[in-house]
């Protein structure tokens, strides 16, 4: 008995000194929030941390650092000669990239790292910049939150509304990697202040294409059958008088519930694709007058027109850039299964020439409280 007690002992002590070989003091650590990548006039690798202080003497919220290197784990030893403590990415919040990176065409390949060394986070959200990094990171604005929580909040709010996307480094992995469907990640807008602008489209490489504005990136995801949560839009009906300077023909609606179904078919060597979109919805707001009591199935029709009309407008938009954020890729391989494959490796061409037609009916549930 005594025999397998030290034994045990001793394979507890082992356990524990292997356990504590690694082991790094929060006070000789920094944790960076943010990580940024960008590329100088001269398309060299420009990378930028932020990391938060937590001394009560500290006169900033965050500490911000910009270095040149040639790759990122480099930039990581770079970085650390400037700091008394070692940095650790595991907190990591948010990873922003600028489009100039985003247009070069082998940018994902300085982000292996993140995917080689399991101590770097897959979750953090990824979010493009239109302009210089250093724009930004080095900001500084006094009366809002540390950038990179505002940043995330900014993402996770908006995205619960369906104004942007919330797209993780995980996510942009698996997208890039999908033949069916393109990536998209949340994209800002420096105006005085940090503006989350909409969605920034990429093409199946992962290089920036198009950007969405907000209400471009809500009809998206309601083609994507994604818009889960009520979603707000503002339409203009023709028809309908303008008076002076205010656009008084516009009105707005919020969707009680949104509901997709896609059609997919093969005839005549081209792909067709029939959207039927069907939506539930509350008035909001009514600038123009109208006779709801006998005229609103005529309203409802009004309605369903003009957002075909940009559901169509969007759609072009797509296939003229040979892009897929909607995944019609993914319903052609479940359905279409042995001609997908034979164009599975040039699916955005292919989306092109295919044939898309959309259907929208409105259903308007409530009114508002006021006759």
């Amino acid at each position: 008995m005594n025999r397998w007690l030290n034994l045990l002992i001793v394979v507890s002590m082992v356990a524990l000194l292997s356990g504590c070989s690694d082991r790094l003091d929060l006070e000789d650590a920094s944790f960076p929030l943010l990580v940024g990548y960008d590329l100088d006039n001269k398309n060299k690798l420009l990378t930028y941390v932020s990391v938060p202080e937590f001394s009560k003497d500290a006169k900033k919220k965050t500490h911000e650092l910009g270095i040149t290197a040639q790759t990122i784990r480099e930039s990581r030893q770079q970085t650390d000669a400037y700091w008394p403590t070692l940095f650790q990415a595991r907190k990591l919040l948010v990873l922003l990239v600028s489009k100039r990176l985003l247009e070069h065409p082998d940018w994902q390949r300085i982000l292996d790292v993140f995917s080689r060394d399991a101590k770097n986070p897959i979750t953090c959200r990824m979010i493009m910049y239109d302009g210089p990094l250093s724009d930004v990171v080095f900001l500084n604005q006094k009366d809002q939150p540390f950038l990179p929580l505002l940043l995330r909040g900014m993402v996770d709010t908006k995205s619960g509304r369906s104004e942007t996307v919330k797209t993780t480094f995980q996510d942009m992995h698996r997208l890039r990697l999908e033949n069916g469907m393109t990536p998209y990640i949340a994209e800002i807008r420096l105006d005085r202040e940090i503006k989350l602008s909409g969605t920034a489209l990429l093409d199946h490489q992962g290089r920036y294409v198009d950007s969405l504005n907000a209400q471009e990136t809500i009809l998206l995801q309601i083609l994507q059958n994604k818009a889960k949560n009520a979603v707000s839009l503002t339409l203009a009906i023709p028809g309908q008088h303008k008076r002076g300077p205010l656009n008084t023909d516009k009105l707005s609606f919020s969707t009680n519930k949104t509901k997709t179904k896609i059609k997919t078919s093969f005839q005549q060597d081209t792909f067709q694709f029939d959207l039927a979109v069907h939506l539930s919805v509350a008035l909001t707001e009514r600038l123009f007058p109208y006779d709801m009591d006998n005229k609103t199935t005529e309203l409802e029709k009004a309605i369903a027109e003009q957002l075909k009309k940009q559901f169509e407008q969007l759609i072009h938009n797509i296939q003229s850039k040979r892009i897929d954020p909607i995944g019609l890729g993914i319903h052609a391989q479940a359905f279409t299964y042995k001609p997908y494959k034979k164009v599975e490796e040039h699916w955005g061409q292919t989306l092109s020439q295919a044939n898309i037609n959309v259907s929208v009916k409105v259903n308007m549930e409530e009114m508002g409280t006021i006759k």
